[in-house]
């Protein structure tokens, strides 16, 4: 199943949907009482899902265009957001850092979140060098602490495409990247959230990134470093993971910083990054004067 967080045009209230094709179907119109967030969905477990599944195919709620509404993130409120760096060997060779030992791990701040057709604005005097970084994203379904590797996709509820927007200059002048990445809508995420019985293997998947029309990342999740599995059983031996914490697993090589001639995201650039059997998220940019 596919779920995102809708608005209409005329208000800004979020709601949950089931996406199926070209439709949306409310969870309100499904279930009573009905969670209100992807998390509080994902809090109730496999008997609430279970129930959301029953009611599309047997009680005739009613079916809305896609187009009828905006998307807000894909996540919201989330218990931890944790981001995993130098997960792809060209990307760490092409910003000159080496993958360690152990996984690279740092927080994204929430206020970072955002949806799928979003503007994203920054202001010039902060950083002209911001970059993309196309990602994909896991979210953990119920309590992980100190899996194995061998068990710990049995934790996944499901998963969705991430942006891990960043601003280099600040990167490689801070000791810590959170707050790199952390800027106000640095963080987009979905369109979807798709379950984890749609994405047999997380290791073979197509993932992507587009600029203003041009192709700049193009990979495989199969050439990750560490396996989601060995990630979250990596994660889950120092902390619990807690259900709804969203892992975004590292970005592919063909990052704008390293490129000749360097590619940055500009005023009006247009990105989108994408995962196949998940979708595409695209993020416009403003840059404020």
């Amino acid at each position: 199943m596919r779920f995102a967080h809708l608005s209409t045009r005329a208000s800004e209230t979020l709601h949950l949907a089931v996406i199926d094709g070209e439709e949306a179907i409310l969870v309100s119109d499904l279930v009573s009482p009905a969670p209100a967030t992807l998390q509080q969905l994902i809090e109730g477990g496999d008997e609430l899902l279970g129930r959301v599944r029953a009611a599309v195919t047997q009680n005739g709620a009613p079916r809305h265009p896609i187009g009828e509404f905006a998307f807000g993130s894909a996540v919201i409120a989330p218990p931890a957001v944790l981001a995993v760096g130098l997960n792809y060997a060209a990307h760490s060779s092409e910003l000159g850092l080496k993958t360690d030992t152990a996984p690279t791990v740092f927080t994204l701040w929430p206020n970072s979140l955002t949806g799928h057709e979003g503007t994203t604005s920054w202001p010039r005097s902060l950083s002209e060098s911001i970059d993309y970084e196309a990602e994909l994203g896991v979210l953990i379904g119920r309590p992980a602490k100190d899996v194995t590797a061998d068990d710990a996709l049995d934790c996944v509820w499901g998963y969705t495409v991430v942006n891990d927007i960043t601003a280099r200059d600040i990167q490689f002048a801070e000791a810590q990247w959170s707050r790199c990445k952390s800027f106000d809508g640095f963080t987009p995420t979905g369109p979807v959230v798709v379950t984890a019985d749609e994405i047999p293997d997380p290791q073979d998947l197509h993932i992507w990134a587009v600029v203003d029309g041009h192709t700049v990342q193009d990979a495989s999740t199969g050439q990750m470093v560490r396996s989601v599995a060995t990630l979250i059983a990596h994660l889950s031996t120092s902390i619990t993971l807690q259900p709804g914490t969203l892992i975004s697993t590292g970005s592919p090589g063909g990052a704008g910083y390293s490129r000749d001639p360097q590619i940055f995201l500009r005023d009006h650039s247009t990105v989108t990054v994408g995962v196949d059997g998940i979708g595409e998220l695209t993020t416009h940019c403003r840059i404020i004067d």
